[in-house]
């Protein structure tokens, strides 16, 4: 077997050299020390050293210490078996149950997919949530990219917990979530929530939570990828992947650049941030075997847009709902922003005329009521013009229609959940509009 001699040790990373063969990037060596904590290849440098990431924060790890290679990468378990089940970022299960036996397949998480060269585009396909404001706002649209974006406290979770539930019911496809450096409570409520509602036969979840270190927490999304892959590929499955939360992804490989003293970019963050964010989006895709639907939520730090790994993630998406904190201080929810959620999906083609017209609609009556808002607060709402009045009371209507109780929160305030189809939701907005 080869190996290499541990050189230097700087927090989380170790530079190992190696005699005769090198590891390859992506690697995973092993250490000869009490815990063997797994050590990944990050990169390779002249004089045969590598620069390794200690993925399990092993402290037993000391100078001129004997490192074997193992000639693999991470791999997880993937199959029918892992369905129901909560796994780490290496694979290994974290709900209690017994690990995947040696019969069960694994697949490189580093691994890219064979690049698809016959995938003919099919007529869109709308998945219908309940939830009012996003049929109708941000379609849903198997194949796609949504995002839903927020600062902290907004509902970004629940909104992401009350769409599993609710697409899950359904039966249609596959449902992946991959809890990527959020808070732990969140991951215990939303396993047992579908633990309760029965739709853990439907879901996949992969988690590497705010006590991970930032490899694990960098690595988890990619692990949850792989396996959706492989169902994707070769089982023919349509997927429904949850992300929450990629800016903590971004996050991760920022600490991860740091540590490795990698001069960040103008914006503060990694220099790789263009690519680290790339590489995962481009995985989440479709081809002739299979789609990825994704739904991602995305932290926005001190509550400003303007943040470039925020933007740098709402570029790769097709639609955008937006949550705020003055609509979730209303007591609205879902806090939705509706003149600043967007969707390029919104189209004729895609959810036909009807919606479509509606959508330019109240969007009109939206934007009015929010000019109107301040002129109110001089003049009060006596001084409108008829016109004026009667589009104001309209759009305060609509406001107040698109709030919805959610399933996910039943046992918290104890309001029945509501699961309305788009053909209501459109005629709900008929009968307020005309």
């Amino acid at each position: 077997m080869s190996q290499g001699v541990v050189r230097t040790i700087k927090d989380l990373v170790i530079k190992v050299e190696f005699e005769k063969e090198l590891p390859k990037i992506g690697d995973l060596v092993i250490p000869r020390s009490r815990r063997k904590g797994l050590l990944l290849v990050n990169s390779l440098e002249a004089g045969n050293m590598a620069t390794c990431l200690n993925i399990q924060s092993d402290r037993t790890i000391e100078k001129n210490m004997v490192v074997d290679l193992t000639g693999k990468g991470i791999e997880v378990p993937v199959g029918s078996q892992t369905i129901g089940r909560i796994f780490d970022a290496l694979g290994r299960p974290l709900d209690g149950q017994p690990a995947a036996g040696s019969d069960v397949p694994v697949r490189d998480i580093m691994r890219l997919p064979r690049r698809s060269t016959s995938f003919a585009i099919s007529k869109p396909q709308i998945l219908e949530t309940g939830v009012k404001v996003i049929d109708f706002f941000t379609p849903f649209v198997k194949g796609r990219k949504v995002g839903i974006i927020g600062g902290a406290g907004v509902g970004k979770t629940v909104l992401t917990m009350e769409l599993i539930n609710n697409i899950a019911k359904s039966g249609s496809g596959l449902s992946f979530f991959a809890g990527i450096g959020e808070r732990i409570r969140e991951g215990h409520e939303l396993y047992e929530t579908l633990k309760e509602h029965d739709l853990l036969k439907n879901t996949c979840m992969y988690f590497g939570q705010m006590n991970e270190n930032p490899v694990v927490r960098s690595l988890v999304a990619v692990s949850a990828v792989a396996s959706a892959e492989y169902f994707r590929d070769e089982e023919h499955k349509d997927i429904l992947f949850f992300a929450d939360n990629m800016y903590r992804y971004i996050q991760a490989h920022n600490e991860v650049a740091t540590i490795l003293d990698q001069i960040p970019s103008e914006g503060g963050y990694e220099p790789t941030i263009f690519s680290d964010v790339k590489t995962l989006q481009d995985r989440l895709s479709s081809n002739e075997n299979g789609s990825i639907t994704s739904v991602q939520t995305i932290y926005v730090p001190a509550d400003d847009l303007s943040d470039p790994a925020v933007q740098m993630i709402q570029h790769e998406l097709d639609s955008i709902i937006v949550l705020s904190r003055k609509v979730a201080e209303q007591g609205i929810r879902p806090a939705v922003d509706l003149t600043r959620t967007s969707s390029s999906l919104l189209t004729p083609e895609i959810v036909g005329e009807r919606h479509y017209v509606l959508s330019i609609q109240v969007q009109s009556l939206l934007q009015k009521y929010e000019s109107l808002k301040n002129i109110i607060a001089i003049i009060g709402e006596n001084e409108l013009s008829p016109t004026d009045r009667s589009d104001y009371a309209k759009a305060k209507q609509l406001i107040k229609y698109f709030t919805q109780n959610m399933f996910v929160t039943e046992s918290l305030n104890g309001l029945k959940g509501e699961y309305v189809s788009r053909e209501d939701t459109l005629k709900g907005i008929e009968e307020i509009i005309v």
